[in-house]
């Protein structure tokens, strides 16, 4: 109860910090201040493992960027948290759940991706020129790698799930492109992030949109290895999208009993991951002789 309390008071103190924007002539200075308080925020939150607190206190979260965006709408930083914030607060407690939430949560935070490109000098990332949007992302470097993966990541994660969108599906290429560009630069960024995604990519995907099974292992296996066996979030998916539909259910149980084995706090700031990765394998086992009956 004290730990939930406390996150509470935190909350408390950055919603004084916004609403005291309108009776300060520095409003980006106010927004800056109570950013740098919500980064510290965040960041121990990755460490929790009370997954009911954190689910609780992301609405609060996120509310808060909005309006920190609304103010500052120029704040790649900002940006950037309020896309990886609801792409994260949408993957990890609502997909399961409610498809339908979680891209409406994913749709949100596109829109702060989409942005965010145009800031790092994509213009027009939905509707420019694909040739000038090419040529564009070849002059980023690793500087912009964190933008560029995040903006990827939750633009993809909302067309992943709107395949049935023709309108969805034109902007596949657009995404991918981004993608590639962030494996050139820095492959191992966020674990090996990079390939994950890809790696989700290949494997959620209909053949006849470029699935491929094949391609979506090897991106697994390199994830797997930038983590090192901390991030155990790469084998969850590694199990779900490719081991069950190689139907090899010898690999599917290896590769979650090694999720299950492993402590969420193997590494302190995966903890919250981990403790969500170890959630989703345990829902995976217990599903195991429908996936492989």
């Amino acid at each position: 109860m004290k730990r939930y309390w406390m996150g509470g008071k935190s909350f408390l103190l950055l919603w004084i910090l916004l609403l005291s924007m309108g009776c300060l002539p520095a409003k980006k200075l106010t927004v800056g201040a109570a950013a740098s308080l919500l980064e510290d925020v965040s960041k121990a939150s990755f460490k929790q493992s009370d997954m009911k607190m954190i689910r609780e206190g992301m609405p609060a979260y996120l509310m808060l960027l909005d309006g920190m965006i609304e103010t500052w709408p120029g704040n790649a930083q900002l940006l950037m948290a309020g896309a990886q914030g609801y792409a994260s607060f949408a993957s990890a407690f609502v997909e399961e759940e409610n498809k339908e939430y979680a891209l409406e949560l994913y749709n949100r935070g596109r829109k702060y991706a989409l942005k965010l490109l145009e800031i790092r000098g994509l213009k027009n990332p939905v509707i420019g020129s694909f040739d000038e949007f090419s040529a564009k992302l070849k002059t980023l470097g690793k500087k912009d790698v964190p933008y560029l993966f995040w903006a990827a990541t939750c633009w993809g994660s909302w067309i992943r799930l709107n395949l049935d969108s023709m309108e969805a599906l034109a902007e596949l290429p657009r995404v991918e492109l981004i993608m590639q560009r962030v494996l050139e630069i820095e492959e191992g960024y966020y674990y090996g992030g990079p390939h994950l995604f890809m790696g989700i990519w290949y494997a959620s995907r209909p053949k006849m949109v470029g699935g491929d099974l094949k391609r979506a292992q090897d991106h697994f296996l390199k994830a797997i290895a930038f983590g090192e066996g901390k991030f155990l979030m790469s084998y969850v998916y590694y199990a779900d999208g490719y081991a069950r539909q190689a139907l090899d259910k010898e690999l599917f149980l290896s590769t979650l009993q090694k999720v299950m084995d492993t402590p969420a706090d193997i590494k302190p700031d995966l903890t919250l991951l981990n403790t969500v990765a170890k959630k989703k394998a345990k829902e995976l086992l217990d599903r195991m002789e429908e996936y492989f009956d």
